[in-house]
């Protein structure tokens, strides 16, 4: 490869491979429910809340239904992600994540009234790719994203067909990620006797944020439940955008301005930020119970990724080149990720075996957010998973104590570009490559 193209390369790189990278996802980055009784069922609750984590996050109006309690959870999330930067396939290097939630629900301040909520790690995302281009250099892809949430929620049992909730959304997020290209290229380090003394160095470029940097933001959910006879119960929830103060990050030069064709842009050292907001979503459920001990759960959800994954703008000192020579300042550039909206399908069932065992299983189809023509765009964003079956059991330990346990598996999908996808112009499409697995277990006492 020639070295001019090669430079080129890296001032296309945040652009070609898009913001951070999915870790801790099934729909799009957001985990397919929060709590083990919620993994179990598939994320099908909104229509058949059981406990305090599953109801706040997906339902508050649940909470109106259930007695004092408290549970808290612990999942290991296991995603495999693979990627193709045009040179052949490399993994990632960070495929284990820890996933707390801890909720209760207590009385409120009158009849019928409860207040409940919890803390709970909703989602995020990470990869550590480095792709090696033998003498050529090094494509460096680094991400990582940690989402957390508090939900303080209030519900009301209006009579007994009708109950309805609220939470508050305050939630923290984390953020930084690198994606630069690096290769060796003659320094001068000196003079000796015979002129100057060069020495093969890495020369960099590319965008490098990956300072660690916090934003926080709020949003709101509104539920309801209505029961329509002892068998057949009905859910819906809306969850409004929660909107983030920006990410900032304390930054060295960003060099984007290709040598082969002296266009692209320039970052001074300065100070760098950006919006990663989180999507509205609407989740309709029907619980149906043919039996007293057999529950079916089905639902469907709308994801709105396009308003909050289609680009992201990093704002800072830019400065745009063309033909070598500086044309303007610029306030921001955008990075092109272009995310469809999702729609998603959840089934649970539940069987009570007996009085103190409990055991379901679910299903969950996502469409897929990224096409393969923007796979490009998103190599280091790969949340491209779609259908995951997932098994779970609670038993009921006596003295108020449960223990309920889940696992998660989400079949592999790849997304392939078209020919000179690639972003670092290999030979091979630009191609991504995920799976997943999750492990949890979840202690609950009713008081």
């Amino acid at each position: 490869m020639k070295k001019s193209r090669i430079l080129g390369i890296a001032v296309g790189a945040t652009l070609a491979m898009g913001l951070s990278a999915s870790a801790l996802a099934t729909d799009g980055y957001q985990l397919i429910g929060i709590g083990q009784y919620a993994v179990g069922m598939a994320g099908a609750v909104v229509a058949a809340p059981d406990d305090p984590l599953s109801a706040a996050m997906s339902n508050p109006a649940g909470l109106a239904l259930m007695t004092p309690q408290a549970a808290f959870s612990a999942e290991v999330f296991n995603p495999v992600r693979k990627t193709n930067l045009g040179f052949g396939e490399i993994g990632s290097h960070s495929n284990v994540y820890g996933v707390p939630a801890i909720g209760w629900v207590a009385p409120a301040f009158a009849k019928n009234w409860v207040f409940g909520g919890g803390v709970y790690g909703t989602s995020g995302l990470g990869v550590n790719y480095l792709q090696n281009l033998g003498s050529a250099g090094y494509a460096q892809a680094y991400s990582s994203i940690t989402f957390m949430q508090m939900a303080p929620s209030v519900a009301w049992k209006v009579n007994d067909r009708l109950s309805v909730g609220a939470s508050l959304n305050i939630a923290a997020e984390q953020g930084s990620f690198q994606q630069t290209f690096s290769q060796n290229a003659p320094v001068v380090v000196g003079v000796g006797p015979n002129g100057p003394i060069t020495q093969m160095m890495p020369q960099q470029g590319g965008l490098n944020l990956s300072t660690p940097s916090w934003a926080y933001g709020v949003g709101a959910t509104l539920g309801v439940l209505y029961k329509v006879n002892d068998m057949v119960t009905l859910g819906a929830t809306y969850k409004s955008p929660i909107m983030f103060t920006p990410m900032t990050w304390q930054a060295g030069l960003q060099n984007q301005v290709s040598p082969a064709t002296g266009n692209g842009v320039i970052g001074a050292p300065g100070q760098y930020s950006g919006h990663l907001n989180y999507p509205q979503q609407i989740a309709l459920g029907l619980a149906i119970r043919p039996i007293r001990q057999w529950l079916v759960s089905i639902e469907g959800q709308w994801i709105n990724w396009h308003n909050t994954m289609n680009n992201f703008t990093i704002f800072g000192p830019w400065t745009a080149y063309q033909g070598g020579a500086p044309v303007g300042g610029l306030s921001s550039i955008a990075l092109p990720m272009h995310w469809s909206n999702q729609w998603v399908a959840n089934f649970g069932t539940q069987y009570d075996v007996n009085n103190w065992l409990q055991v379901r299983a679910g299903y969950t189809w996502g469409s897929n957010p990224i096409s393969n023509n923007t796979i490009a765009s998103n190599l280091i964003f790969p949340a491209i998973v779609q259908n995951a079956i997932t098994f779970g059991a609670t038993q009921k330990l006596g003295m108020g104590w449960k223990l309920t346990e889940a696992y998660m598996h989400e079949f592999s999908n790849t997304n392939t570009g078209p020919a000179g996808s690639s972003p670092f112009g290999g030979p091979m499409p630009a191609s991504a490559t995920m799976y997943e697995n999750s492990y949890g277990i979840q202690v609950g006492y009713d008081f």
